[in-house]
């Protein structure tokens, strides 16, 4: 059985604002290192009404904080947002406020429209084609003696893990030229996912940061006690799915019945394309599709989202899988 681990966008389901989603993502978290869960990670998106983990570095201290055990991270900062030296003294900062536990992952997407990520930036000049040196250059601050003449503190010498995170090809060949762990987010976009992870793993080079190919995929999963009620409770991600493909991003709307049918064919399609790395149903229908999945794919680590509206649906699902993981171990 591969590593479980938790993606968390602290979602704001409608009728909540924030403050609940963040009470939420905590209480999560909690519930997960009791569960031997092996990770939380949170997300980096901006001006998207449904997601509210957009000050990620703010939010992980603030899971870090509730927790003990559990490995807490970003899946991912978007560095083109950032200057390398930023984000090497916020989790600088984490990881000397919860030493051994902060993982930091990246990818080169802006998590926004160009519009936001202009907001961000302050203008576009910053190119994602740079992304390999800013990578270069954020792990130099990490190390034990830095080459630039500028500093991080705290940041030098913490050697806070970094992974690359990703959907496409592009990913899979920097973390492999430069013998990081990989991410594919093939849990909203799976169409390279095998194509990634064959060549991540056949061009790795090892590095003094890992020896051998890792390998995280995202995978969704609905579980419920019964594959009506799992379906049901998948509807709203699927909603969510729609309304960002269609232009009308909003908070995560409440489940609907046979929502899947009242779709037209194109719609269907999308969503069963987007949504092909997941689990919907029982325990007994989950156990089956994830070990399927991972013996298709021989992932090292699975990171579980579960876009649920109600919180303790949400938490009864992570709860299936952990009983599924230790069943199987």
């Amino acid at each position: 059985m591969a590593l479980l681990s938790i993606l968390d966008l602290s979602p704001i389901a409608q009728g909540t604002e924030p403050a609940q989603s963040f009470k939420n993502s905590l209480d999560l978290a909690q519930h997960a290192e009791r569960w031997a869960y092996h990770r939380f990670w949170l997300a980096e998106h901006h001006g998207m009404p449904g997601i509210a983990s957009a000050a990620t570095a703010v939010l992980i201290a603030h899971v870090a904080g509730g927790t003990r055990t559990i490995r807490v991270g970003a899946g991912g900062i978007m560095l083109p947002n950032h200057s390398p030296l930023v984000i090497a003294e916020q989790f600088g900062t984490l990881e000397s406020l919860f030493p051994g536990r902060i993982d930091l992952g990246l990818g080169r997407a802006p998590g926004s429209d160009q519009r936001t990520a202009r907001a961000l930036r302050r203008h576009l000049s910053s190119d994602a084609d740079e992304f390999p040196q800013d990578v270069a250059e954020l792990l130099d601050y990490f190390s034990d003696e830095p080459h630039s003449a500028v500093k991080a503190v705290p940041g030098a010498g913490l050697h806070v893990p970094v992974w690359i995170l990703g959907s496409s090809l592009y990913g899979a060949q920097l973390a492999a030229a430069m013998g990081l762990p990989y991410a594919f987010a093939s849990h909203f976009a799976p169409q390279q996912m095998m194509q990634a992870v064959d060549i991540y793993r056949a061009t790795f080079r090892p590095s003094a940061y890992l020896t051998k190919p890792y390998v995280m995929l995202g995978f969704n999963v609905f579980a419920a006690d019964t594959d009506d009620q799992a379906h049901l409770l998948a509807s709203s991600a699927q909603q969510a799915f729609v309304n960002l493909r269609s232009g009308r991003p909003a908070k995560i709307p409440p489940p609907v019945e046979n929502f899947m049918q009242q779709l037209g064919e194109g719609e269907r399609a999308l969503l069963n394309q987007i949504l092909a790395c997941s689990a919907i149903g029982s325990p007994a229908t989950v156990t089956q599709q994830m070990r399927d999945f991972i013996s298709r794919t021989g992932t090292d680590e699975l990171m579980i989202a579960s876009n649920i509206f109600e919180h303790q649906a949400r938490l009864h699902s992570y709860e299936i899988v952990a009983k599924i993981s230790s069943a199987l171990s």
